[in-house]
């Protein structure tokens, strides 16, 4: 049987090194094994965030992080700015509405950016604002907010925290939470961190904690307050995700392997875009712009006179290629090719060639290679600077 190719936004491909990681015996997490363990996953992992706080970690998905993110931090009527540009953002609004939160929706069409500018005039007659959300790698439409220059706009204008929907990028896209100014920071395992869905990642600096610390969560289970207090003896509060664990002890080995986290930047820019210039070679159009493309995931708008559906279902039966469709307003108008976490140039190369053999069974009119061969030079150019470790 052959292999299914998945190039999705995540879940995403396990590394083999990450698996056997998680095969190993299993432990208690109330054991001086499980201490070493938390230590060396956590402490390693905080060159991803680009921070010196503690990463705690909750036994979850990273929307029960973003929830947590929420509740512990605002409470029921207090007013936020969410910052939407996606399905992910207007997930990030129906959490806080959910709360009972005064929510303040600075929203962009799907497909483009928020920029600084856009945030400023946005927070200009707002005064009494608690946080502001956003989502720095929009997975919907392959968008990457300028979290850096967002950030400057909240704290020049406001006193808010910054709160990051970091899911699909953090692992794959730059990020420096503590030279940047993001008070939360939050991202799940299944996506650009190479492991299995299960395990959500969050970072709260000094200013987000003395928030928390005033603020009355109705949340038990989500008390990041309680997480902290056991982190300090290297444990969770309730039982955790420990395989997953051990998986991201060995994702941090890898890291190391390929040079650094600086290097896993890189090769997710190259793949970024190789994945673009084989689109632009095969005049198929893609929904952003280069200047806020993300280097995890493309969004792909449909071919003219494609049928989108009949297409990736053909792709996925014949070559076992495996896209995600669009969301909402975008469904069956673009595709999303994944290139985030265990994935690489060659493996690039393989999904444009297959996407090409697909568009010529479709009789889609261009020319045979064109996109492999775009494809390529963008890797053969960053051969020189660029190592890349499978």
């Amino acid at each position: 049987m052959y292999p299914n190719i998945l190039r999705h936004p995540g879940p995403t491909p396990i590394p083999k090194k990450v698996e056997l990681a998680m095969t190993e015996n299993m432990i208690s997490h109330r054991t001086e094994e499980f201490v070493r363990l938390y230590k060396d996953a956590t402490e390693r992992i905080k060159s991803v965030f680009g921070t010196k706080q503690d990463i705690l970690l909750l036994p979850s998905g990273g929307t029960a992080a973003l929830e947590a993110a929420v509740v512990n931090t605002v409470s029921p009527g207090e007013e936020i700015v969410v910052i939407t540009v996606g399905a992910f953002g207007d997930y990030f609004v129906s959490i806080c509405e959910k709360y009972g939160l005064h929510v303040h929706k600075l929203e962009k069409n799907w497909g483009e950016a928020c920029t600084k500018e856009e945030l400023v005039e946005f927070l200009k007659p707002l005064s009494n604002i608690k946080a502001v959300f956003a989502t720095y790698n929009e997975t919907s439409t392959g968008i990457l907010n300028p979290v850096k220059q967002l950030a400057e706009a909240v704290h020049e204008h406001s006193n808010a925290l910054f709160i990051i929907d970091g899911v699909s990028g953090i692992g794959g896209a730059p990020a420096e939470m503590d030279e940047w100014g993001i008070d939360i920071l939050v991202t799940g395992s299944q996506k650009a961190m190479m492991l299995p869905p299960g395990l959500a990642l969050i970072a709260v600096n000094e200013k987000a904690w003395k928030v928390i610390e005033d603020n009355s969560s109705t949340s038990y289970y989500l008390n990041l307050l309680s997480y902290r207090e056991w982190a300090a003896k290297s444990m969770t509060p309730n039982t955790p995700a420990i395989s997953l664990i051990m998986g991201l002890s060995a994702v941090s080995d890898l890291i190391e392997e390929e040079g650094g986290f600086s290097k896993t930047i890189e090769r997710h820019e190259v793949m970024k875009n190789m994945v673009r210039e084989s689109m632009k070679a095969l005049s198929i159009e893609l929904l952003t712009s280069d200047e806020y493309a993300s280097p995890t995931i493309t969004a792909i708008r449909t071919p003219e006179g494609l049928n989108l559906a009949a297409y990736l279902g053909h792709l996925k039966k014949k070559y076992h290629l495996d896209f995600a469709g669009g969301l909402g307003p975008l469904q069956g108008k673009i595709f999303r090719f994944g290139h985030m976490g265990y994935c690489f140039p060659s493996d690039v190369l393989q999904a444009v060639s297959l996407m090409e053999a697909g568009l010529q069974d479709f009789s889609y009119e261009f020319e045979p290679g064109a996109g492999v061969k775009a494809a390529q030079d963008v890797f053969l150019s960053s051969l020189k600077k660029v190592a890349y470790v499978k």
